[in-house]
């Protein structure tokens, strides 16, 4: 099983990377659908998708509108499937989709996830969503397939007493957002965002296997936009007790992972 990085910046696209999505291209489960849902074209092998939305900021939803390239003779495509808190669904409907806006709404199928539960069975998987601290508010979820698990999270401020990690114990790829470098801490937690010490020591403590970071400022053109190898540096001259995940990579678009 494959994971697909369509878009890894956060905010606004840039000539480097387009806006979160994130796609499993098997069951055909997607993770949010910012500008880089075009990419989904050359990709999609299945009659149905299904789209887990975290939020509703513009930088996470804006591909919706793209769908209908995505329907017809070139793609398999018949079905979509739209998941996220009911509120959330309201606003797209009601602005995104708005007949001053956008007047011809694609065949969504909306799935609220209030009235799914905390868990629901998705593509094969067991679907766990859960809350985050973001303005506007968030979700992240968590995906466990037989023999490989998946989570995302983003956009949220990564703390040592962050509720959200319980949910994320053990699990084989977490994609985490990580906005910010250390030095800019204060902007992170104003803006409800992350730097990645706290991503990777938080992710060490909890059993996380592989560590992917991604929702990066898209006006950093370094190959490296956080400081990573910096943070990982630091962590091995103090012989940082936790285990570290076995591989912590930095998301580019279009890159793709094979996890299992």
């Amino acid at each position: 099983m494959k994971l697909h990085c369509l878009g890894t910046a956060g905010y606004h696209p840039s000539e480097a990377r387009h806006t979160a999505c994130f796609f499993l291209q098997e069951p055909g489960i997607a993770f949010d659908a910012g500008s880089s849902l075009f990419r989904l074209h050359g990709l999609i092998a299945t009659e149905s998708i299904s789209v887990l939305l975290s939020h509703t900021h513009l930088d996470h939803v804006m591909g919706l509108t793209f769908f209908w390239d995505l329907l017809g003779g070139n793609t398999p495509l018949e079905r979509i499937h739209i998941y996220a808190q009911r509120e959330k669904i309201e606003a797209i409907r009601e602005h995104l989709f708005h007949p001053s806006l956008f007047p011809v709404i694609p065949p969504f199928e909306w799935h609220v996830l209030e009235d799914l539960g905390p868990r629901f069975e998705l593509g094969g998987a067991k679907c766990t969503w859960f809350p985050l601290e973001h303005p506007g508010g968030a979700v992240g979820y968590r995906l466990d397939f037989p023999g490989v698990s998946v989570a995302y999270v983003t956009d949220t401020t990564c703390e040592e007493d962050s509720e959200y990690w319980r949910n994320l114990q053990g699990v084989d790829w977490l994609v985490h957002e990580c906005n910010f470098t250390d030095q800019e801490k204060k902007m992170a937690r104003h803006t409800g965002h992350s730097w990645p010490t706290e991503v990777v020591a938080q992710a060490a403590k909890h059993g996380v296997e592989r560590l992917i970071l991604t929702h990066f400022n898209p006006m950093v053109s370094h190959p490296d936009p956080v400081g990573l190898r910096e943070v990982l540096q630091k962590r091995r001259l103090e012989n940082t007790p936790e285990q570290a995940p076995r591989l912590i990579e930095l998301a580019r678009d279009n890159m793709a992972f094979e996890l299992i």
